[in-house]
């Protein structure tokens, strides 16, 4: 036997070799298959997920961008209050300093200061010395008069620097939030054009309005406000806006119970402190739902658990059931 013409022990046969390499191509077909699923175009419902998941960190910057547009109304209108104070106060000011510089002028001319000596050039010590006291008195009213309204307008101004500087930090806070308000609209707009890739021709959003809004006509300030609300049912939604084309949430409602001639601030959490609270078992249409922990979410009930409201930007006002986010309260305005 020539044991030289036997396989080495050491290397594999032919078959096994050709074994081994159609195992190696098996499992390396699993390992690329879903890295090849991974990069398959999103579906609708996982790109309408991607946009509620961007939308839960842009609403609250809407809501909060809205509190502090109405904050800085309310400020600018105190500056201009204190402007309206403070002119008065400067021309008086203007006034007394000019009349004393003509008073210095005519004592360095030595005008006024002849006049003054005339009027003291007295034989009488007694007269001299009433004439003293009126000179006294007259400069003393003037130093006094000065001084008050030197003081008001130092009053004024210690007031009105702090509220400059205020309302500067007001509109860098608006700016900033401006800038991520661009910057997740953004991300928004590709997550939109996406969406109109995955259903095609179609809206993709079905029924606005699947029963009819409102449920049950209450009557009252409140039916003018669900009415009204009901009647914005297909019109787009619209960041900071309160109508009448388009609608941010807060200012839906806002503007809905504007009709019922009941005032709400546009801002969700400052709506939820501007009405009283009712509960669940309570609800009737017209009633605000707030929604998240921090209330930046708010639509108006329209009667056998569905609400009315502005969702999210690229979709259009719509109904809803009222239970398909969390809940964190409900208001009635009145």
């Amino acid at each position: 036997m020539c044991s030289h013409n036997r396989p080495h022990a050491g290397l594999p046969s032919a078959p096994r070799i050709r074994r081994g390499l159609l195992t190696a191509a098996v499992v390396l077909l699993a390992l690329l298959a879903p890295a090849a699923q991974a990069h398959a175009a999103p579906t609708p419902a996982e790109i309408e997920k991607q946009i509620d998941e961007q939308w839960a960190k842009l609403e609250p910057v809407i809501e909060e961008h809205n509190a502090t547009k109405a904050k800085l109304a309310k400020q600018r209108k105190k500056a201009g209050e204190l402007e309206a104070q403070l002119a008065p106060l400067e021309l008086q000011v203007q006034a007394t300093r000019t009349r004393i510089g003509v008073l210095a002028d005519q004592l360095y001319r030595g005008g006024t200061l002849a006049q003054v000596n005339a009027f003291l050039s007295s034989g009488d010590a007694g007269v001299m010395a009433k004439r003293l006291v009126v000179l006294d008195q007259l400069a003393h009213d003037k130093k006094a008069r000065i001084a008050d309204t030197l003081t008001a307008k130092a009053a004024l101004d210690a007031v009105k620097q702090p509220l400059d500087e205020t309302i500067a930090q007001l509109a860098k806070t608006e700016a900033e939030q401006g800038s991520r308000t661009k910057a997740i609209e953004a991300e928004i707009s590709k997550l939109n054009k996406l969406r109109l890739q995955a259903y095609g021709s179609g809206a993709g959003t079905g029924e606005l309005a699947p029963v009819p809004c409102p449920t049950a006509y209450p009557g009252g300030p409140a039916g003018k406000a669900v009415q009204f609300a009901c009647r914005q049912i297909g019109k787009m939604y619209g960041w900071g806006d309160d109508g009448p084309s388009t609608f941010d949430c807060s200012g839906l409602t806002k503007a809905a119970w504007a009709q019922a001639g009941v005032s709400l601030p546009h801002n969700a959490r400052s709506q939820r402190a501007a009405v009283k609270s009712v509960s669940r078992a309570d609800l009737k249409p017209g009633d605000l739902v707030f929604y998240y922990s921090d209330l930046h979410h708010v639509g108006m009930y329209a009667g056998n658990g569905w609400i009315v409201h502005a969702s999210q930007t690229g979709k259009p006002i719509a109904m809803r059931r009222m239970d398909a986010a969390p809940i964190h309260s409900f208001g009635r305005p009145s």
